[in-house]
């Protein structure tokens, strides 16, 4: 799956990815913006450029231009999206969020007052859902958040190097042996030179992007860092509180190793963690799903989870199932008795692998050094 969603990507389009890039293509002598797609740029300035250039067939979506330019380049042939009004992201953004993006002046502020709370309280107003405008607007946002995606794994920080997915609970609180257990694993995992991708959420999701993020330290200073998040061990009752907590660290450790973290707001009262450096945030989670296991290629460490780690488990094993020999990654279920005994995936998932080239790509383990080891393999 393309992470942008799009279903034809063309070699013969030219995604414009800032004022300085514009700026370029118009030093080296451009005369067309064919086939130019220009994103969320802010082009005041430039209007005595933007009338030279012959506009047929170039995009903009959600730029700035000075008065009358934007008549005048779709006289010309240019498909011009709006801005749109009362929404409250940008649709057409042209990076991932940051932790401190969404939940800006939570120093400060309560959590309902953050970006990332107001853009959950905005996609359930009554209606809004079968809105056209509002699903635009998320559709417009995802996409342009797969693209911004794409390009960070193309040629941005987490270019070149293999992704693990760490899946698992969001109940596991801080404190707690299971989220020490996912820290360690996001430890070993990013000690290894593997980049931690997770569903951007609490629980095992958070530890594991925490682990990875402090890889750098000392093995004293993520216990230090433990103990300082134990103090509040979760979302509920207030998700303020729980996400200062992580800030203080953050800020006492900042500069950490990149991880990525790829929530929604389908599940907004589970808020994202601000361990992630990277966060691919989506209204819709069957992409956001199906883009994060996609995404793994490294394979997949399963920690003890219900209802939604158990359906991540069967995802996976359909994409794996039905894929080419040469592209299935391996699956590692940690946790005997959870696996077969509490939630008995692990006979199933067995019984699915039988004589197919995955047989040999599912593992269970017991502890995190052993998914570790599988995944080295």
């Amino acid at each position: 799956m393309n992470p942008s969603g799009a279903l034809n990507p063309s070699p013969r389009t030219l995604d414009i990815e800032s004022v300085a890039h514009f700026d370029r293509l118009l030093h080296t002598g451009a005369v067309t913006m064919r086939g130019w797609h220009a994103q969320s740029l802010d082009l005041r300035g430039r209007s005595q450029e933007l009338r030279r250039l012959d506009a047929q067939g170039a995009i903009f979506l959600g730029c700035t231009f000075d008065d009358g330019v934007e008549a005048s380049l779709r006289s010309r042939g240019a498909l011009i999206f709006p801005k749109l009004h009362g929404v409250p992201f940008n649709p057409y953004r042209g990076s991932l969020y940051t932790a401190a993006e969404l939940y800006q002046d939570i120093a400060a502020t309560e959590y309902e007052s953050t970006p990332d709370a107001r853009v959950y309280q905005w996609s359930i107003l009554p209606g809004q859902r079968t809105s056209l405008e509002a699903t635009l607007a998320a559709a417009l946002h995802d996409h342009a958040i797969g693209d911004a995606l794409d390009e960070l794994r193309a040629d941005g920080e987490l270019a070149g190097k293999p992704l693990v997915g760490v899946m698992g609970g969001h109940a596991a609180q801080r404190g707690s042996q299971e989220y020490a257990q996912a820290a360690r694993l996001g430890r070993l995992l990013a000690c290894a030179g593997f980049t931690v991708a997770t569903g951007g959420g609490p629980g095992a999701m958070e530890a594991a992007n925490m682990g990875a993020y402090l890889s750098r330290l000392p093995d004293d200073g993520t216990d230090v860092a433990l103990q300082a998040l134990a103090a509040v061990p979760g979302f509920r009752p207030s998700v303020t509180a729980w996400a200062r907590q992580a800030a203080a660290v953050v800020e006492r450790y900042p500069g950490g190793t990149p991880t990525l973290g790829i929530p929604t707001w389908f599940y907004g009262h589970e808020p994202p963690n601000l361990f992630a450096t990277h966060i691919a945030k989506y209204f819709a989670n069957a992409i956001r799903e199906a883009i994060l296991l996609e995404l793994c290629n490294g394979g997949i460490v399963f920690l003890p989870g219900a209802a939604g780690t158990v359906q991540e488990i069967f995802q996976d094993a359909c994409e794996n199932y039905y894929a080419a020999p040469e592209t299935i990654t391996p699956m590692v279920l940690v946790g005997r008795r959870h696996w077969e005994h509490t939630y008995p995936a692990w006979p199933m998932l067995q019984s699915l692998a039988a004589g197919r080239p995955m047989a040999d790509r599912i593992f269970l383990v017991d502890t995190v050094e052993e998914a570790l080891a599988v995944v080295q393999r």
